[in-house]
């Protein structure tokens, strides 16, 4: 019993009931005009005006008015809200495409004749089964039974179970047709395989540029705070015996602060779509003043970079010095403060790089990460099509990175 009286006290069966109703609502001016019309039509005969009236010029005007774009936006917004189930993965959108409009003026035609049923059901039955549920209760006039073809002696008792059936069959018929259109409308108004492929690509597009972001934040801060946590314990320690060491420790914590800020404030105006907050990338330029604040944190550093590295494609040039940060970053990260090599030139029409550093014991608060650093500079270098190595040769850890010059070399 319960099962049976479930579909009838949920708030979706009225939700769905109320979306037929709306629809059976649309289908009236239609009607009305094809009223208006029919009569000049003097040709046609009466069997001929009253299809005319009641279905193909009613069909034909919701078709066309589902080949709006907008009309799937209205149709899908209000699926979504009261049909619910299988329509509430919806995503209300105006139709982009003949095939999608199609689809849309389809189930527009099938929304509001299926509406109007259903509405028509839903002002005649109810009426009809209070008469017959009380018929026994009665004494109904003479003339009112021979309307209905009744004698006076007609048998009322099975009167109220027909007026329960009727309501139980109107039940049925709303719940039936909300959970038939909840199915239905996914298919008529969800996307086409064209927009399908268009949203995915979107989305392929914005994970790109989040990753793209997590790479400037990871790059950027990851080696600012490495840097700054090193000088700061070098600072520290020397503060009594040796502070002039100290205090140009301490000047580099402020600047190495301050150009983490800096990146900050260019990944935050990227995110808000602030152009006014979006300050340019550090490039192989701007390498000498990495190099010189890692040495400051006590990293002995043996650097060569050539000459010819000035002229390198801005693009690459970009994506070259967050590689060389970030395994700097990954030196001092994993293996303190041991001695790091770092050789960066021009050969033919391809950058080279390679870094590497003794395999130290893990400097303090280092070895988290999970590899983070890797991951992210193998992502810059397949987005420039380069070719990168990674991983330890005998007792020394080497990175060797290859980048083109042009695209497609």
């Amino acid at each position: 019993m319960h099962r049976i009286l479930r579909p009838l006290i949920a708030g979706t069966t009225w939700r769905r009931w109320s979306y037929l109703v709306v629809g059976g609502a649309l289908l009236m001016p239609y009607w009305f005009l094809a009223i208006t019309i029919t009569p000049a039509l003097s040709f046609l005969g009466t069997v001929a005006k009253f299809l005319l009236v009641l279905l193909v010029l009613p069909a034909a005007g919701t078709f066309v008015t589902g080949l709006v774009p907008t009309v799937r936006l209205l149709e899908s917004s209000m699926a979504k809200e009261l049909l619910g189930g299988p329509c509430a993965a919806l995503v209300p959108g105006s139709a982009r495409s003949w095939e999608s409009r199609f689809r849309t003026a389809a189930w527009f035609g099938t929304h509001l004749f299926t509406g109007v049923v259903v509405s028509g059901l839903s002002l005649a039955v109810p009426p009809f089964a209070v008469v017959l549920i009380i018929a026994p209760l009665v004494s109904w006039d003479g003339r009112f039974l021979e309307s209905w073809g009744w004698s006076g002696a007609w048998h009322q008792w099975p009167a109220p179970f027909a007026g329960l059936a009727a309501l139980a069959a109107l039940a049925a018929v709303i719940v039936a047709a909300g959970a038939l259109l909840s199915r239905l409308a996914p298919r008529f108004l969800g996307p086409s395989a064209a927009e399908r492929l268009h949203e995915m690509e979107a989305r392929a597009v914005r994970l790109a540029e989040r990753n793209r972001l997590a790479r400037e934040l990871h790059d950027s801060v990851g080696h600012a705070l490495s840097v700054v946590t090193l000088q700061a314990g070098a600072a520290g320690r020397v503060l009594g015996t040796d502070p002039e060491f100290a205090r140009e420790a301490l000047g580099a914590i402020e600047e190495s602060a301050r150009a983490a800020l800096e990146d900050l404030d260019h990944v935050l105006g990227l995110l808000r779509e602030d152009p006014s907050r979006t300050a340019p990338q550090p490039t192989l330029d701007d390498l000498e003043r990495l190099l010189e604040q890692t040495r400051i944190a006590g990293v002995r550093l043996d650097a060569e970079v050539g000459a010819e590295v000035a002229h390198v494609p801005a693009a690459v040039s970009r994506e070259a010095y967050r590689i060389v940060q970030e395994g700097l970053t990954n030196a001092l990260r994993h293996a303190g403060k041991v001695p790091v090599r770092l050789r960066i030139g021009v050969t033919g029409d391809r950058l080279e790089m390679a870094m590497s550093n003794p395999l130290g014991a893990p400097a303090q608060g280092g070895g988290h990460g999970g590899g983070r650093g890797l991951r992210g500079m193998r992502e810059r270098v397949t987005v420039l099509r380069g070719r990168m190595s990674a991983g330890p040769d005998g007792d020394r850890w080497r990175v060797r990175v290859s980048l083109p010059l042009r695209s497609g070399s």
